[in-house]
């Protein structure tokens, strides 16, 4: 974020605009996708307007295992990131060196 505070004003104010958009589509994404997943492993019949207590336990339970995992899988990868990122450096600092 550094090299966003070096950009003009305008291009900034842009930056921010696209990354919010992206943040709210990846949330999009990872709604619909718990939707899909808990739906389809939860619901079972279509008898009533509301869901028995089995299927109201099932939808608790897959929507937080999929958040956790998918909390996890986000740290995953920023520690690779961070890793990858320190590996450049490291090999940068040596080739300069």
């Amino acid at each position: 974020m550094e090299s966003v505070q070096n950009l003009p004003p305008h291009q900034q104010q842009e930056f921010m605009t696209k990354l919010e958009q992206m943040q709210m589509k990846d949330s999009l994404v990872m709604y619909t996708n718990l939707v899909h997943r808990c739906f389809g492993t939860c619901i079972t019949s279509f008898r009533s307007k509301s869901l028995d207590k089995s299927e109201s336990a099932c939808v608790e339970n897959c929507s937080a295992r999929y958040v956790k995992m998918t909390q996890r899988v986000g740290l995953r990868f920023a520690e690779q990131q961070a890793l990858q990122q320190k590996r450049a450096a490291d090999a940068a600092a040596a080739g300069s060196a």
